[in-house]
């Protein structure tokens, strides 16, 4: 019984040994595009825009080869941009008074450092793996504004979300990935508008920001 705990322990050390030997850890740069918009509820008084933005910085990856798992950890300087459309509630306004058609927009635009951390898995495909690899991921991200406080719309320092996405990874290098941001926290922080939100108050209002990015990695 003591010779097999033996072999147990020296397969299970070569197996692991095995893995690390394979194990492989990259790092390399980044950059892509996004396409940010505000999510706010109430919606009879908000209303979010498509902007687009970009984001630039650096990424490690490490991948156990015999399985295709992995994680990467980037570290981005992303520029998100976001308008909100205001209209302007009829209870502002007293009886008989001319109600203005116009309504105010706000451009909501942030620099962040933001920090993906994400789980990913590479699919071997051995006729074609040496030329490219599909690849799915998930994973938290961290967002930390740079810039100070808006003039009307005052956001959080800090935002999380959650990344989904997919990709394609090319000669081992270079990595094609499309991935969707879901907003976890309410990143309103204030809210200052020129006119009564009638039953609304500051407070009620909830602004998540959700995201598409598209990026290419060459990793070394």
């Amino acid at each position: 019984m003591k010779r097999v705990k033996i072999a147990v322990v020296v397969m299970l050390v070569a197996l692991v040994s095995g893995f690390q030997a394979n194990a492989r850890l990259a790092f390399g740069v980044k950059a892509g595009l996004n396409v940010n918009k505000m999510h706010l509820n109430h919606d009879e008084l908000f209303d979010g825009s498509n902007r687009a933005g970009f984001t630039v910085g650096v990424m490690g990856e490490y991948t156990l080869p015999m399985i295709g798992l992995g994680v990467d950890l980037s570290l981005m300087y992303t520029r998100m941009n976001s308008e909100v459309e205001t209209h302007i509630p009829i209870s502002s306004y007293p009886v008989g008074a001319l109600i203005p058609t116009a309504k105010a927009d706000y451009n909501v635009g942030k620099n962040f450092l933001e920090i993906p951390l994400n789980i990913k898995y590479k699919f071997s495909i051995p006729a074609i793996n040496r030329i490219f690899s599909p690849m799915i991921y998930t994973g938290p991200t961290l967002a930390l504004k740079l810039d100070g406080s808006e003039n009307s719309f005052d956001t959080k320092t800090c935002q999380w979300g959650w990344n989904v996405g997919i990709g394609l990874e090319f000669i081992r290098h270079l990595q094609i990935s499309a991935g969707y941001t879901f907003g976890i926290n309410n990143v309103m922080d204030e809210v200052d508008l020129p006119f009564d939100l009638g039953t609304v108050k500051p407070g009620d209002i909830n602004m998540r920001n959700n995201y598409w990015t598209v990026t290419a990695a060459w990793l070394f």
